[in-house]
């Protein structure tokens, strides 16, 4: 596996969900923080496997998905690819690296609802694949 660079503390992760579902906190990147003791990109703690996953996405989070404009909730789980960690460890856990875009799924926890005169229906899409990537200002550190 080729070296890339590693992903810090002030690196951001970006969770794209395809229309018509729309997540307003996947609007913009989200921060990372990492979670190393030890290991430091400058002043940054480096992120290690289970920072991919900001507190501000841990969720529950709010959709919507045209027809169904009633807001309903979800919770987003990452899957990272091994292109987005390094076989060595800290303590453990795997050094997070930009690598490639991965996936996530959006898992409907309460339905978006459309309303209709007859009562809301529910959105019928229980799962609503996307993709995310590292962005990182790292431009010199890097780890295989």
């Amino acid at each position: 596996m080729p070296a890339d660079f590693i992903i810090a503390t002030g690196d951001q992760i970006k969770v794209t969900i395809p229309p018509p579902t729309i997540v307003p906190q996947l609007a913009a990147p989200v921060p990372l923080v990492g979670s190393s003791k030890n290991v430091m990109v400058g002043t940054n703690p480096v992120c290690l496997e289970g920072d991919e996953l900001p507190v501000a996405l841990k969720g529950p989070l709010t959709y919507t998905a045209p027809p169904f404009v009633t807001p309903g909730t979800g919770t987003l789980e990452i899957t990272l690819l091994p292109t987005n960690k390094t076989m060595q460890t800290e303590n453990g856990k795997k050094i997070l690296v930009k690598g490639a875009t991965f996936t996530v799924r959006f898992t409907v926890q309460t339905p978006a609802q459309q309303p209709t005169p007859t009562g809301p229906v529910p959105d019928p899409v229980a799962v609503k694949p996307g993709t995310a990537q590292f962005i990182t200002t790292n431009v010199q550190v890097k780890a295989g």
